[in-house]
């Protein structure tokens, strides 16, 4: 399954390691069950953490995790559920989040620019062939009317700009 974040391919550290497994040195990635109920263990394991989260769990959950997470995967599962945008933006926006977001399950190429914008950084794809194609879109508008986690400026802020400057 290959991943692309920032717009590139790139390379997965993580292994995902099922619950009762020991865990391998190296960056993991264990179920949001066995992070609850071993997350201290986890925790001060000398080595990255990452958390396959499911969509209809909630993402407060997470808080007394997040400063040690260095990725969280959420799930998209079929085309029309998207509950996983709203948890993206729950991490980035309200409890602070700047770990990796992952897009897993059902990532669709005509959607990756509305997930850059409700916080994913890296999405897991079902074909290689939408490598480029993800990178394309991600690229495709520079300004936006609504404000968002991902910091990129408005259509408000380029005219209070203009308007500041004299232009």
């Amino acid at each position: 399954m290959p991943l692309v974040k920032t717009g590139a391919p790139a390379a997965d550290l993580f292994v995902a390691v099922a619950d009762g497994d020991p865990l391998p040195d190296g960056p993991v990635i264990v179920s949001a069950a066995r992070l609850l109920a071993d997350g201290p263990a986890l925790i001060a394991r000398n080595g990255e953490i990452g958390v396959a989260w499911p969509n209809d769990k909630d993402v407060a959950e997470l808080q007394p995790f997040l400063s040690r997470l260095s990725l969280i995967t959420l799930a998209f599962p079929k085309f029309r559920d998207g509950r996983a945008y709203s948890q993206a933006r729950l991490l980035r926006e309200r409890y602070g989040y700047k770990g990796e977001l992952r897009a897993v399950g059902n990532v669709l190429r005509d959607q990756v620019l509305m997930m850059v914008r409700a916080g994913f950084d890296a999405f897991a794809l079902e074909k290689a062939a939408d490598v480029e194609a993800f990178g394309k879109a991600v690229a495709t508008y520079s300004v936006f009317y609504q404000p968002t986690g991902d910091q990129r400026p408005t259509v408000r802020d380029a005219r209070t700009a203009s308007a500041a400057t004299g232009g």
